[in-house]
């Protein structure tokens, strides 16, 4: 063992840290060992996703801590973020996401409208479909995906020069998701009540997974290799273990109950499911699949996002926005939404500030996360079915509706 990795093993703390004979005389060309590095670095574990770190297996690739207003805020260990969201903190976007600008991604029937979230300029109409029902990003950040279940495509949009490719066929992509490690696309399918596995890169058919009913929205265990996804009409979840390809559990909710978006709690232990007819979400153990409890927060909630530091979640639905807070499980707010309806919820803004929502009367808002207050609004028309906001925090993109790890 190197004596840099001798000192820090001893407790050495701190931002920066001793490196490796070797390491040094690469980078300073010959100065003694134990000189401080020019490069910051990380013990593993800390830092942003993509910054240097002291000692083997730490995460690549090697590219220097920004400094000034484009460093990245590290996570508090223990604390905001926990081990699902570390990564989604302010302004803590990907590399391959750092030089695309931030847009607002509207599926509104034949188009995408792209906006400009601090001006709330139209930029772009883009035509993905005849009619497209949400735009995903795919897992590394570099592409979106407009998903028009109705005609059976995916259609491939550039987020830097605006242009849709080529559709690609695919029966009932209802929703799309891709797993943590990127290997495989899946896409929910409601009309052939099936999980189909895809390349993430060209949309090919890999497998197809039977599912017990017509699964719509999904979110990943914290080991990534499991599945839960939601049934409506059925009322249940269901746990696929995809590399086996393979359903392993199902849970049935009391009757009645209408699951839709689920997330994972922070710590990874139990998932958070919002239900539009109980008027709540549920709590279910994401290791057993049971249903510990249900904490009510308004009628009509469907469409859930994570706060930036990851202590609470926005519940969306029947005209209200509610925040729950993770740790006590308990609603800390209720605000009024403008308009009333159900709003489709687009995600946080980088900065955690506001909360994008789009409206059945063709509104899109920034709401405040502090108070529920309306910071912006633009009223674009039409009856939109889906909204993005792009680029967010995260190392990838799971899909979904600003779903990040």
């Amino acid at each position: 063992m190197m004596g840099g990795d001798r000192a820090w093993l001893r407790g050495r703390r701190g931002r920066s840290a001793t490196i490796p004979l070797a390491a040094s005389l690469a980078l300073t060309g010959g100065a003694a060992a134990g000189c401080e590095s020019p490069v910051p670095f990380y013990r593993p574990g800390h830092g942003s996703p993509d910054d240097p770190v002291v000692g083997l297996g730490g995460p690549a690739p090697y590219l220097p801590r920004p400094s000034g207003r484009d460093a990245d805020p590290a996570p508090l260990p223990g604390a905001a973020g926990g081990a699902v969201y570390a990564a989604t903190g302010p302004g803590m976007i990907a590399p391959t996401a750092r030089d695309l600008p931030a847009r607002l991604y509207l599926a509104n029937g034949r188009h995408i409208v792209v906006i400009e979230p601090r001006t709330l300029r139209i930029v772009r109409r883009v035509g993905a479909g005849r009619s497209t029902a949400r735009v995903v990003p795919s897992w590394d950040l570099r592409r979106l995906w407009a998903a028009d279940a109705a005609h059976g495509t995916l259609v491939p949009v550039g987020p830097l020069s605006g242009r849709a490719g080529r559709p690609l066929r695919v029966a009932d992509p209802a929703a799309l998701y891709f797993t943590p490690d990127g290997h495989d696309a899946l896409v929910l399918s409601t009309r052939t009540r099936s999980l189909d596995v895809r390349d993430p890169r060209t949309m090919l058919p890999r497998a197809s997974i039977p599912l017990p009913c017509a699964a719509r929205y999904a979110d990943f265990t914290l080991d990534g290799a499991s599945v839960v996804a939601s049934c409506a009409a059925a009322g249940r979840l269901v746990r696929v273990d995809v590399p086996h390809r393979r359903v392993t559990a199902t849970l049935r909710l009391p009757d009645g109950a209408h699951p839709a978006d689920l997330r994972l709690s922070p710590d990874g232990g139990a998932f958070f499911v919002a239900d539009a007819a109980r008027g709540g979400i549920w709590l279910v153990d994401a290791r057993r699949l049971a249903r510990p409890g249900f904490v009510r927060t308004a009628t009509g909630a469907r469409g859930l996002a994570v706060s930036r530091d990851a202590r609470r979640l926005f519940v969306v639905g029947g005209g209200t926005l509610a925040a729950v807070d993770f740790a006590t499980r308990r609603v800390t707010a209720r605000w009024r939404l403008p308009g009333g309806g159900s709003a489709v919820p687009g995600g946080v803004s980088s900065d955690g500030t506001a909360l994008w929502l789009a409206t059945p009367t063709g509104t899109v808002c920034a709401v405040s996360t502090r108070d529920g207050r309306v910071l912006r609004k633009l009223h674009v028309g039409g009856r939109p079915a889906g909204l993005t906001v792009h680029p967010q925090p995260g190392r990838h993109s799971l899909g979904g509706t600003g779903l990040y790890r």
